[in-house]
C-alpha cells in the first residue's frame, strides 16, 4: 500500500487529503500537524474547519485509510509521498515585510523531512509559494548526509472556500509541475496517478516547476483584479446614478469577458488573494520590474479603498457620526459557507467603526469564534451574538458583510420593528431585496446602486 503524508491539517491539507482518501482507497493517507488540538478535532465529531460536504467525506474514510496524527517523525519515515501544506503568511518583519512570503515554516518542514527520512521521497509543494521556492527546498533536502534522493513537485491548490469539496471532486484542472529530468518526469507521473483515479486525464496539466509555482500566483491575481476592477466602477455608479448590476450584466455578455467575478461587493478576503498579489508585487520588484509591481499593488489598494469607502458612506448617511450608536454586523467570514475570517473585509470595517466609537453586535453562523480572536485586541464595545435578532435589537444600522443565504430568509419586518429609527441597512454584498426592504421602512444603501431612502430631497 502506497503511503501519502500531508504535513499541515488546515483549510488546504484537511479537505484535499480527505478527498484523496475517499477516491483512492488503496492509498494510506496520514495528516499530521504540530497543533495537537487541531488533530484532536479532526479525530472528533467537531472538525476544526467548516466546509460543506467535508464531514461526510471524513467520516467515510477516517480510520479506514485516512488517519490524523501528531507523530510527525514516524509519519515522515513511513511515507512514500509527502504533501507539504503549511502556512506561508506574508512577512511582518525584515526584508520584504508586508509583501514577501514568510517561508520559515516551510523551511522547518523541509529540515524535519531531512532529519527523519530514511528512504527516497517525493515531496509535493501544496502551499502557495513564490517562484523558485522549490530550488530552496531542494537544496535543503539534498544537503542530507544519508545519500537520500528527493524529487520536488509543485501541485498548487485552486480551492474556493465554501466549495472546496466540490472543487476537489470535480476540478477545472489539476496542475503538476516538476523537473524536466527522467526522475522528475517519473515523479510527475506518480503524483498524476493519484488524481487519475477520478480526474479526467485531459484536466491534468503538467509543466515545469517554475511555471506551476507562478501559475498559482497569477490565477489568484487575475481573479482579484476582476473584483477590484468591478468595485472601482461601483464607486462611479453611485456617483452617476448607474446600476453596477446592470453594467456588469451587459459587460459580462461579451464572450471575451464572461460573467464570473463581476459582482460588486465590500471586497475580497481569504487567505490567498491579498497574500498572493503582494507576493507577486514583491517578486516583480525583486526582479526590477517596478512598473509591473505597481500595477498589481493597485489591485490590493483598490480592495482596501472599498472597505474605507463603505464606512465613509455609513458615516455620511448616518448624519456624520456613529458614536454611541449600535451597529449590527451580519456576517464576519470573508465569504459564505466557510468559517474562515482571514483578511475578511469585516475586520477592517469593524475596526474603523470602533475607531468612530460605534457599538458593535456581530452575528455569523459559523465564524463567531474566529471573530472573537480577530478583534480580541480591539478597544470598544463588541457583543458576539448567536442569534441575529439579538444583534439587531436597538441597532441604528445593519452592515451586511457576508453573503450567507440564510440572511435572505430573516424576518426583516421583525428586524425593522426591533431597530432604532430611522433604520439603516448597508448591504455590502448586494444580497438582499432592496425594494422590499425600502417598502418595510429601511433606508437602504447597496454597493454600486442608488440608495433608497425615506429622507426628503435636499434643497
Amino acid at each position: 500500500m502506497k503511503k501519502i503524508l500531508c504535513i499541515g491539517a488546515g483549510y488546504v491539507g484537511g479537505p484535499t487529503m480527505a478527498v484523496i482518501a475517499d477516491r483512492c482507497p488503496e492509498y494510506r493517507i496520514t495528516v499530521v500537524d504540530i497543533n495537537e488540538k487541531r488533530i484532536a478535532a479532526w479525530n472528533s465529531d467537531h472538525l476544526p474547519i467548516y466546509e460543506p460536504g467535508l464531514e461526510a467525506v471524513v467520516k467515510r474514510c477516517r480510520n479506514r485509510n485516512l488517519f490524523y496524527s501528531n507523530d510527525i517523525p514516524g509519519s515522515i519515515r513511513e511515507a512514500d509521498i509527502i504533501f507539504v501544506s503549511v502556512n506561508t503568511p506574508t512577512k511582518t518583519f525584515g526584508a520584504g515585510a508586508g509583501k514577501a512570503a514568510d517561508l520559515q515554516y516551510l523551511e522547518k518542514t523541509a529540515r524535519s523531512i531531512v532529519e527523519y527520512a530514511e528512504n527516497d521521497k517525493i515531496v509535493v509543494e501544496k502551499s502557495t509559494l513564490p517562484v523558485r521556492t522549490a530550488q530552496a527546498i531542494s537544496r535543503i533536502l539534498h544537503s542530507n548526509t544519508k545519500n537520500l534522493k528527493f524529487q520536488i513537485i509543485s501541485n498548487p491548490e485552486f480551492l474556493a472556500e465554501g466549495t472546496a469539496i466540490a472543487d476537489l471532486e470535480n476540478p477545472d484542472r489539476v496542475l503538476i509541475g516538476g523537473m524536466e529530468t527522467p526522475e522528475g518526469k517519473k515523479a510527475i507521473a506518480e503524483v498524476a496517478a493519484i488524481y487519475e483515479h477520478w480526474v479526467p486525464r485531459e484536466r491534468i496539466i503538467t509543466t515545469n516547476l517554475w511555471s506551476s509555482e507562478l501559475t498559482k500566483l497569477v490565477s489568484n491575481a487575475l481573479l482579484a483584479q476582476r473584483v477590484s476592477s468591478v468595485n472601482s466602477i461601483s464607486a462611479l455608479c453611485e456617483k452617476t446614478g448607474a446600476n453596477i448590476s446592470e453594467v456588469t450584466a451587459a459587460a459580462g455578455r461579451d464572450s471575451r469577458i464572461g460573467p464570473k467575478f463581476l459582482t460588486a461587493s465590500i471586497g475580497f478576503g481569504g487567505s490567498c488573494f491579498k497574500k498572493d498579489i503582494l507576493n507577486l508585487v514583491y517578486l516583480c520588484g525583486y526582479y526590477g520590474l517596478q512598473e509591473v509591481a505597481d500595477y498589481w499593488e493597485q489591485v490590493v489598494k483598490m480592495n482596501d479603498f472599498q472597505a474605507r469607502r463603505f464606512v465613509a458612506n455609513m458615516l455620511a448617511a448616518m448624519f456624520n457620526t456613529v458614536a454611541d450608536k449600535k451597529i449590527a454586523i451580519l456576517g464576519f467570514a470573508f465569504k459564505a459557507d466557510t468559517g474562515d475570517t482571514r483578511e475578511s473585509p469585516a475586520i477592517a470595517v469593524c475596526r474603523q467603526l470602533l475607531d468612530e466609537h460605534a457599538k458593535l453586535a456581530i452575528h455569523d453562523p459559523k465564524a463567531l469564534d474566529n471573530a472573537r480572536t480577530d478583534l480580541e485586541d480591539a478597544r470598544g464595545i463588541i457583543d458576539f451574538c448567536e442569534d441575529p435578532y439579538d444583534a439587531v435589537k436597538n441597532a441604528h444600522a445593519i452592515a451586511l458583510m457576508t453573503d450567507w443565504s440564510c440572511f435572505r430568509r430573516l424576518d426583516f419586518r421583525r428586524i425593522f420593528d426591533l431597530m432604532e429609527k430611522p433604520a439603516f441597512l448597508f448591504d455590502g454584498r448586494n444580497l438582499l431585496d432592496h425594494e422590499a426592504l425600502y417598502r418595510i421602512g429601511f433606508n437602504v444603501y447597496p454597493i454600486g446602486r442608488k440608495a433608497l431612502t425615506h429622507f426628503p430631497a435636499a434643497n
